[in-house]
C-alpha cells in the first residue's frame, strides 16, 4: 500500500560499515542533494550522530548505499521512526534496493520533485521469554528464526498460533517470515513467494523430520509462539543478526509489528513481478548469468 509522500528537505546518506570504499560515493550523493537545495549529511549506518538524527525526527529521508543487508539494517532504524528509505544498490542482489549504483543521478530530479511513491512493508515484532519473563524484543523486516546451534542435531519446536497448538516440529529451524522475507531464507527453505504488500506471517520449517513439511501462511493478526524443547544448543536469530542462545523451555512470541518500513519507489507498482524471474535465474552470488 502506498503511503503519503512526505516533504523531503533533510536527508541522511549512509553506507554499511563493511563498505568503507563507498564513503566517497555517499558524499558525492550528499553534495548533489545540497546543490539541489536540500540539507544532507553522509556517514556510516551505525554512527550514533546519524542514528540520533533519525530517531529524533530530524531526518525526512534516508538514502542507503549497499545491498539488501544494508536495507534491512536501515529498516530496523527507520521503521520505528517512520523515515522512508531510498536504496542505491552497491551489493550483489537487489530485492529491496531501488536504483542501480550508476543511475542515481538520473533519478535525482524526480526525487526533488516528489515524483515517487511509498511502498509500505510489514515488520514483525519478536519477544524472547524465559520462565515468563521478557529478555529482549526485536522489530524485523525479513524473519525471525529459531534453530539448532553448532550441533548438527534437530530441535523440537512447539508452534502455537493464537494460543492453540498448531504442531510440534522436529527440524533444523523454524522461520517466521514477513512477505518481504519470503524471498530470503524462507524461499531457500522451500517456502512460497508472497507479494510484498501483503501483511501475513509465513511459517516455514527447515529440514523437518517426520513433521509438517509445508509452509503455512497465517493472517496478519495472528500471534505465533515458538517453544524450544531441547537438551542441546538452540539459538534465536532476528533478521540474520548475531544468534542469541536459547534454553529448554524458552519461548519466542512473534506478531505483526506496529511499525512499518517504507521504501521510496520510482518504478510502477508491478515492478515486483516484472523483476522476479530475472532475480531467480540471474543469481549474482553464484555467477549464474543467463
Amino acid at each position: 500500500m502506498a503511503g503519503p509522500i512526505p516533504h523531503l528537505n533533510r536527508v541522511a546518506i549512509v553506507i554499511h560499515p563493511q563498505m568503507p570504499e563507498a564513503a566517497p560515493q555517499a558524499e558525492v550523493v550528499a553534495a548533489s542533494l545540497r546543490t539541489a537545495g536540500l540539507q544532507a549529511v553522509s556517514g556510516f549506518l551505525y554512527e550514533e550522530p546519524i542514528r540520533k538524527l533519525v530517531r529524533d525526527g530530524e531526518i525526512d529521508m534516508l538514502v542507503a548505499l549497499g545491498g539488501d543487508g544494508t536495507m534491512l539494517r536501515a529498516g530496523h532504524l527507520c521503521g520505528p521512526a517512520c523515515v522512508p528509505i531510498l536504496g542505491i544498490n552497491l551489493g550483489r542482489f537487489g530485492f529491496l534496493t531501488e536504483i542501480a549504483h550508476d543511475h542515481w543521478i538520473d533519478i535525482l530530479p524526480r526525487l526533488i520533485a516528489g515524483d515517487f511513491w511509498l511502498e509500505e512493508r510489514m515488520m514483525l515484532s519478536a519477544t524472547l521469554y524465559r520462565q515468563g519473563q521478557p529478555l529482549g524484543s526485536w522489530d524485523v523486516l525479513n524473519e525471525v528464526v529459531v534453530s539448532r546451534g553448532e550441533f548438527v542435531r534437530p530441535v523440537q519446536l512447539e508452534a502455537h498460533v493464537d494460543g492453540r497448538l498448531l504442531t510440534t516440529y522436529v527440524a533444523d529451524a523454524l522461520i517466521a517470515s514477513t512477505p518481504t522475507g519470503s524471498t530470503a531464507y524462507a524461499l531457500a527453505a522451500g517456502g512460497p513467494i508472497l507479494p510484498p504488500d501483503l501483511r501475513n506471517i509465513l511459517l516455514v520449517a527447515v529440514a523437518p523430520h517426520l513433521s509438517i513439511d509445508r509452509a503455512i501462511v497465517l493472517a496478519e493478526g495472528s500471534t505465533v509462539r515458538i517453544t524450544v524443547r531441547t537438551d542441546h544448543q538452540a539459538v534465536l536469530s532476528p533478521d540474520g543478526q548475531a544468534p542469541i542462545d536459547l534454553q529448554d523451555g524458552d519461548q519466542v512470541e512473534t506478531r505483526a509489528s506496529e511499525h512499518t518500513t517504507r521504501f521510496i519507489r520510482f518504478q510502477d507498482p508491478g515492478y515486483f513481478y516484472r523483476n522476479l524471474t530475472p532475480y531467480m535465474y540471474q543469481n549474482p552470488v553464484t555467477g549464474n548469468q543467463r
